[in-house]
């Protein structure tokens, strides 16, 4: 059972407010004062760089930051997770999205049964049906074989797999293509099948329950689709598999129960990339690829449970990550990938993290009285210089900002990567330096403009710099290291959570709108009204006439 603390109970806490008070030098002076600073605040460890140094912290703050975590017992919270404690309370069950990329000999139990021989069943079972569908044996209706894979899924069940699949784009077979159905608009599907014809087309339908609104509504069209168009009712086993723990469900639809991928209620959703949910990523890129993914992972998951605070990337951003939330006000990160194939990383970690830790009930039931969960947003350098970056740079709000980037390209286009690491760095750099009033004044009166127009123009010319960043850096963007990097966030959203006493694995915020949504939607097909304010009931009449 994890502790049930408040962090402003924590002196450490009070510490660092007081510190945030108190220090108030700029980044430039942090760097003119010390100049070993980058060799102080950067963690070199197992291909990965990461850079912390360009953050408002010295050594005080950075010994203080060693101390919460230590005072808020993260360690043992960490080791109740790894090793099946039910610490997802709400819903009664254990989170053990580690176990899934237990790669060791370890054993892990829930209520006292190793969990580990049935995912190695899991693993085995996933591993034979990707072969058979990489290699061609597995045919469709008509004897071809398969070339499209469409999954149909819908938050985790497609973030994971369709961020997972686009950065890994160079390592995937080029026999197949890979499509994503989520919205339960119908322009998602429809497009989606506008490109693949019944006999080369194979539908996985990703849902837990087999019930999810959206999902089921996607898997029925897709289906009715099928049937329409050469297929018959006892060529869907060949054409539809599923990822759920409903077998009676999947048996309905007509999907052979053997061809149904199941996992465990302790895979919340949107950690659930490294169950049977990564089955797409697994016909990508290889059952060997797919282990190496999970071997990143594990390796994290480790270095996160015993490296120590100084030198422990996931906990070192966790805490810079409160630090800016909750003593320098800062409402929101920035995840800032220069690299496009990792385009969607932002959105997956925008769930990722706003689901898990968007929260204002602690783990005692109370409301808590400050703030949790920043807004994670962001997309791939150098498109966002062009776009939002004026924000980060001249904007009124703080916004820390994580920089992701790796050392070697994975394309032949080498000209390319050495222009995208020059912005990676310098946008880093300029976000810290920032340019002063004199030094703006003195580039314009080299320009040759004219005093009366420097008073004019040179004050929107002027960059207060002191913007803080992270810079991560991996020698490339391959399975191993990809994994390192989810869950290197996974763990951070844990930590996070953890010392703001909040349960991070439910989401109850996402049921009631779904709840609701069924009333209305009986309402638009006919149905009788309900008891709704004047606005929902207007907007529900407007929609039906």
């Amino acid at each position: 059972m994890l502790k049930k603390q408040k962090p402003t109970d924590l002196e450490a806490w009070h510490k660092l407010q007081q510190n945030s008070i108190y220090d108030k030098r700029t980044l430039k002076t942090r760097f003119y004062e010390d100049r070993e600073r980058f060799n102080k605040y950067h963690i070199k460890w197992d291909g990965i760089l990461f850079d912390f140094s360009k953050n408002h912290i010295g050594s005080e703050t950075f010994a203080l930051f060693q101390e919460l975590l230590e005072e808020a017992n993260v360690r043992s919270a960490i080791e109740q997770q790894q090793s099946g404690k039910k610490i997802n309370v709400t819903e009664d069950r254990a989170v053990l999205h580690t176990a899934l990329r237990n790669v060791s000999e370890s054993p892990i139990y829930v209520d006292g049964e190793d969990v580990m021989p049935s995912v190695k069943d899991s693993w085995a079972q996933i591993a034979t049906f990707s072969s058979e569908i990489r290699s061609g044996n597995w045919k469709g209706h008509t004897g071809k074989r398969i070339k499209d894979v469409v999954n149909i899924g819908i938050g985790g069940s497609d973030l994971g797999p369709r961020m997972v699949i686009n950065a890994l784009r160079p390592f995937i077979t080029d026999e197949i293509n890979f499509h994503f159905v989520a919205n339960v608009d119908g322009a998602d599907l429809h497009e989606v099948l506008k490109k693949v014809v019944t006999e080369t087309t194979l539908f996985i339908i990703a849902s837990k329950t087999f019930t999810t609104q959206e999902t089921m509504q996607n898997a029925n069209s897709a289906k009715e689709w099928f049937l329409k168009n050469g297929g018959e009712q006892e060529s869907v086993a060949k054409h539809f598999v599923a990822v759920s723990t409903n077998a009676e469900g999947v048996a309905h639809f007509g999907i052979d129960p053997k061809n149904m991928f199941t996992f465990w209620d302790w895979v919340g959703g949107r950690y659930s990339v490294w169950s049977a949910i990564g089955l797409p990523v697994v016909i990508a890129i290889g059952f060997q690829g797919f282990q190496e993914f999970l071997s990143g992972a594990h390796e994290m998951d480790k270095h996160v449970a015993n490296a120590d605070w100084s030198r422990n990337i996931p906990a070192i951003m966790a805490v810079i990550g409160i630090w800016y939330r909750n003593f320098h006000n800062a409402p929101s990160h920035a995840i800032l990938p220069y690299d496009q194939y990792l385009d969607r990383f932002a959105a997956y970690f925008q769930q990722g993290d706003m689901e898990s830790n968007g929260k204002y009930v602690d783990r005692s039931g109370n409301r808590v009285n400050y703030p949790t969960g920043p807004i994670i947003w962001g997309e791939p350098g150098t498109n966002g210089q062009h776009a939002f970056y004026q924000l980060i740079h001249q904007g009124t709000d703080l916004i820390p900002a994580d920089f992701i980037a790796a050392k070697k390209c994975q394309h032949k286009l080498r000209k390319h990567h050495p222009i995208l690491l020059a912005n990676f760095v310098a946008q880093t750099e300029a976000l810290m330096t920032g340019k002063s009033r004199m030094e703006v004044e003195i580039e314009m009166r080299q320009a040759g403009i004219n005093s009366e127009d420097i008073d004019k123009i040179a004050p929107y010319r002027v960059f207060e710099g002191n913007r803080p960043t992270n810079s991560i850096i991996l020698d490339e963007l391959n399975p191993y290291h990809l994994g390192q990097l989810i869950a290197a966030y996974e763990h951070k959203i844990f930590i996070q959570g953890y010392i703001w006493n909040i349960y991070s694995y439910d989401q109850w915020g996402v049921e009631l709108g779904k709840v609701l949504a069924k009333a209305v939607l009986n309402e638009l097909r006919g149905g009788p009204p309900h008891n709704h304010d004047s606005s929902t009931s207007a907007l529900i009449n407007y929609l039906k006439n």
